[in-house]
């Protein structure tokens, strides 16, 4: 800690800043998570993939006030009858150039190429799959979600297919086999419906949309991937406080532990960094052995090097 002021006050006996009162009561506890962040997303949203490094920057800094709520929201249920006019999206083959252009404008890796040659006919199957595991556990729903995203956008893999997404649970230690069959009952289904009831109550009608929301029931909504100013000012609004306590940020070498695969991006967002910073921080930060650097799609990205992907 550092004194701007050294004056040392006979009267008070306090060197530094004086304040008016010798007895002050302090509160050295952590804020209790009074606050719901409803995160209304899709497994194949590809701005929520964008989102991703402004999100887990959010999480680690401000994550101590809130607790962090993904509902599902159901972005393609068939292409039977589907359309997006505004963004001239019709049939599977119009998504692979938007997907490229929101990769290219994000720096989130988005391949694209699977809407020509495999189309995800619907972003339900992986839905279902989330909510049967965020019935056994939240925490491992999230690493589903994330490594599903990493196979659909970056490794072009059909996240709607059974086979992958067995692959996917069975990479994160669980039996995929038997959660996707588990998803493709009747319960998984009712358990997707749920959500959707929630979103809609929400009032949500596009991804992604963060909800911050007090015990009062009163907050704010946040549509599309925004910086990361908007969301710590909203948090800042649903708290009715004037400024937040943040929190380090943990090291690389602690976040890629918890994380197993980082992008450049997310690297950048995490630590302030310019994209040509990137490669001496990793290198400063971490030891050759606790991770192998990769390229893909012109991005670089860390991955830790017990992974073995099988994408």
């Amino acid at each position: 800690m550092s004194i701007d002021k050294m004056i040392c006050d006979l009267e008070t006996g306090i060197c530094g800043e004086a304040s008016e009162d010798s007895i002050e009561m302090i509160d050295l506890n952590q804020p209790s998570k009074k606050i719901t962040l409803y995160y209304v997303t899709d497994p194949i949203c590809s701005h929520c993939w964008a989102l991703e490094p402004v999100l887990r920057r959010f999480e680690e800094q401000y994550g101590h006030y809130f607790s962090i709520h993904t509902v599902m929201g159901g972005l393609l249920a068939s292409w039977d009858g589907f359309a997006d006019v505004s963004n001239g999206i019709k049939s599977p083959a119009d998504v692979a150039g938007h997907w490229r252009e929101v990769g290219e404008h994000s720096r989130m890796p988005i391949d694209g190429s699977l809407w020509l040659n495999d189309p995800i006919q619907s972003s339900y199957p992986p839905s279902r799959v989330y909510k049967i595991i965020q019935q056994k556990d939240e925490k491992l729903a999230k690493v589903f979600l994330r490594r599903a995203r990493e196979a659909v956008f970056v490794f072009n893999q059909n996240i709607g297919d059974n086979k992958v997404l067995t692959n996917i649970v069975n990479q994160i230690g669980l039996d995929g086999e038997t959660i996707v069959k588990e998803a493709g009952l009747t319960a998984g289904q009712q358990l997707l419906e749920q959500d959707f009831a929630l979103a809609k109550s929400l009032g949500v009608r596009g991804f992604p949309t963060i909800i911050i929301v007090n015990e009062e029931n009163k907050g704010v909504k946040i549509v599309g991937a925004r910086p990361l100013e908007y969301y710590v000012k909203g948090l800042t609004q649903a708290l009715s406080i004037e400024k937040l306590q943040s929190q380090s940020i943990p090291t690389l070498k602690n976040m890629l532990e918890k994380e197993a695969l980082l992008f450049s991006k997310e690297i950048e967002a995490l630590y302030d960094l310019e994209q040509n910073e990137v490669n001496t921080f990793i290198q400063k930060e971490l030891s050759p052995v606790d991770y192998q650097l990769k390229e893909i799609l012109g991005e670089i990205y860390i991955e830790k090097d017990c992974v073995k992907a099988q994408y």
